[in-house]
């Protein structure tokens, strides 16, 4: 069982949509975000003036499953955020609506520091592929003294976890997680039974395993080429864009397979996309050698295993 972790959120008007503050007990890292419509109010704070890494976010216009993300550095965090603002002719930049910068409480972060965070945050989030990122390039800064890197990838997996927190998800695995312990055996965590789904006369059949809450479709999966034309749903646009990332991938007899690990928001996502139409994940989705629907399984875990 995984190890729970104590954040301490802060709402700094006290209200759900206004500046946040979010801290992880044991870490220097500080964390500030905020809608654009509130960058007046954040530039005025004073860890703004620090040397920090940020994240500017916003809505993809073409993907209503992804979001734009531009990720940077800066010894002002907050000048540089001001020139962000300003329009594109300008050299600003106006897909953003969101802005999360991330800076240390004990002010130790230089500029190679966040040099080192910025290259390896991109290509983390280029891995992961749940964003369009707006950088164009991703500089590689790795000189740093070994001790400096141990310390970066601590600091970088600690605004790993903070953020999904905050409705950041670019940077959470689409793939299954693993955990690696201090001997190095690797083991998964949290893991539901095997699922599967089964449409014989599409020839799909599915394996599915609910990971520390989230549902993943596992590699080799076989999934329904073409969407229903009787069927609307806004997931069609999830299945066209798993082709167009790779994921979902041709087989010869022309169904579509899992090439990877896939997380979804949902049991019922996750059996849309596989199915090819609307789906309800809930009751297509059964345990793997014992029959139960995913609902049953489910509902045996709340009831304290009580049938």
């Amino acid at each position: 069982m995984s190890q729970g972790r104590s954040i301490r959120l802060f709402l700094v008007d006290g209200t759900p949509n206004g500046l946040l503050t979010a801290e992880i007990m044991n870490w220097t890292g500080h964390v500030l975000t905020g809608p654009r419509s509130k960058l007046g109010e954040l530039v005025q704070r004073p860890e703004v003036g620090r040397t920090g890494i940020y994240f500017l976010v916003g809505a993809d216009p073409e993907n209503s499953f992804r979001s734009l993300v531009y990720i940077g550095e800066s010894d002002d965090v907050g000048k540089r955020l001001k020139q962000h603002n300003k329009p594109e002719e300008q050299g600003g930049k106006d897909f953003w609506e969101r802005v999360c910068l991330v800076t240390s409480k004990d002010q130790n972060l230089t500029k190679a520091h966040v040099k080192h965070l910025e290259s390896w945050l991109i290509n983390k989030a280029k891995q992961v592929g749940r964003c369009q990122l707006v950088n164009s390039t991703a500089h590689d800064y790795g000189n740093l003294p070994e001790a400096d890197l141990a310390d970066m990838a601590f600091f970088a997996e600690q605004i790993r976890t903070v953020l999904p927190v905050l409705g950041l998800d670019f940077l959470r695995e689409t793939s299954k997680p693993v955990r690696t312990s201090a001997t190095g055996e690797v083991s998964t965590v949290t893991e539901s039974p095997i699922f599967f789904l089964e449409i014989p006369k599409h020839k799909i059949r599915a394996k599915a395993q609910e990971v520390d809450g989230e549902f993943y479709v596992l590699a080799g999966s076989i999934a329904r080429p073409i969407w229903s034309n009787n069927s609307h749903s806004s997931y069609k646009g999830l299945h066209e864009q798993l082709q167009v990332d790779g994921v979902l991938v041709s087989n010869q007899d022309g169904s579509l397979k899992f090439a990877a690990d896939q997380s979804f928001s949902s049991p019922s996502a996750a059996a849309a996309v596989v199915s090819g139409r609307a789906a309800n994940g809930r009751t297509q989705w059964r345990v793997e050698g014992a029959g139960q629907t995913y609902g049953e399984w489910q509902n045996q875990q709340v009831s304290g295993g009580e049938i």
